[in-house]
């Protein structure tokens, strides 16, 4: 990149991932492979299943509401959990097992992703009815990306 980018909310390219939508608001293309950054308002039932990324580093900024992540074990009662406010920032280093989901009814959320190839598994979903990770465990696979338990629970 030759120039800086500045791109605010609604500008990016919007598409349906799964029941949501979520904006590519800089794409691994426009950066030359160096990063891809989406921007989401994440439900509660919109929580991934524990993963682990061979290949990027992943990191996330809460812009609003309240996120529990969990991290650093292959089973989601062995994780470290830890619960991120409006305005943290959250790094998760690929081979790092995660998974997190709000709090709150809802979140918004900047998720990044460095390299930023796995962009193209979320474009390649599409929409559907409800979030099946594991249906797509084959091309989770060819992204680097190993599913290790189910999604967390939901908050009581």
């Amino acid at each position: 990149m030759s120039v800086a980018l500045v791109r605010n909310p609604g500008e990016g390219t919007l598409y349906r991932y799964y029941d949501s939508i979520q904006e590519q608001v800089v794409s691994h293309a426009e950066t030359q492979g160096v990063v891809s950054v989406l921007r989401l308002t994440m439900r509660q039932t919109d929580a991934p299943p524990l993963h682990v990324h061979s290949r990027e580093d992943e990191s996330w900024v809460v812009l609003s509401g309240r996120v529990r992540f969990w991290v650093g074990s292959a089973s989601l009662d062995a994780c470290d959990l830890h619960d991120a406010e409006p305005g943290a920032y959250v790094f998760g280093p690929r081979t790092v097992p995660h998974t997190f989901r709000p709090l709150t009814a809802t979140a918004d959320m900047l998720v990044i992703n460095n390299p930023g190839a796995i962009e193209g598994y979320f474009r390649s979903i599409g929409p559907a009815d409800a979030r099946q990770d594991a249906d797509h465990a084959d091309s989770l696979a060819r992204y680097g990306v190993t599913l290790l338990d189910t999604p967390p629970p939901r908050p009581s």
